[in-house]
């Protein structure tokens, strides 16, 4: 598989080439701004990005703009997006550009190499990976009257793996269940919170977070 890196932070940039490197993937570009990137990009020319959210010239979003206009170049081109702080409205504005191929990651998250290899993996593969303390944030806003606020402890444990792109599988895995369980789980998270189930991860994914940003 063949990754693009766009990170400002010449130590990171160089940790992700060798991690992905280790992992068997292909860096097919290096850069410390957007802009370089862009100038090169083609379709065909990688499989996925890996973008820092904020970088030259401004240190604001150009991360996220890049992210944008690979995706409008080639549809539903895989991006993972990483930022220092969780900034739920990236994260909501990279979740409009469509429903497949979308990470959104805490840079803390890439020192877990299994999981980060693996959001990736699952980005480029056509899902969608949110960072936990997204969900947490956005869940810690509402109000004690909205449905959300409804969901077990267990219950918002699922929400926020099925946030993070995991099947039902994984999620068995992760937290010592059945997969009986964790559907039974999600059933009553969706009929809670008066959404649609979908079999498709991404698509729920999509459908909870339109719901916990609205």
């Amino acid at each position: 598989m063949r990754v693009l890196i766009a990170e400002d932070d010449a130590l990171l940039r160089a940790g992700l080439e060798l991690l992905l490197k280790g992992e068997g993937f292909e860096v097919a570009g290096s850069w410390d701004n957007a802009e370089d990137l862009l100038a090169v990009f083609e379709p065909g020319t990688a499989d996925a990005a890996v973008l820092d959210v904020r970088m030259p010239p401004t240190f604001t979003n150009e991360g996220l703009k890049t992210a944008l206009e690979l995706r409008s170049r080639v549809p539903d081109f895989p991006v993972l997006v990483l930022s220092a702080y969780v900034e739920d409205r990236y994260a909501s504005r990279l979740l409009g550009s469509g429903a497949q191929g979308v990470g959104y990651l805490l840079k803390e998250r890439v020192g877990k190499v299994g999981d980060f290899v693996d959001a990736l993996r699952r980005v480029a593969g056509g899902g969608t990976v949110m960072d936990p303390e997204v969900i947490a944030q956005l869940f810690s806003r509402r109000s004690n009257q909205d449905p959300i606020r409804s969901l077990t402890p267990r219950e918002f444990e699922v929400l926020g793996l099925v946030a993070e792109g995991l099947g039902n599988t994984a999620i068995a895995q992760a937290i010592s269940v059945s997969e009986t369980a964790v559907s039974k789980h999600i059933g009553n998270i969706f009929a809670k919170l008066g959404l649609a189930p979908s079999d498709t991860g991404h698509r729920r994914v999509l459908a909870t977070l339109a719901y916990l940003r609205s």
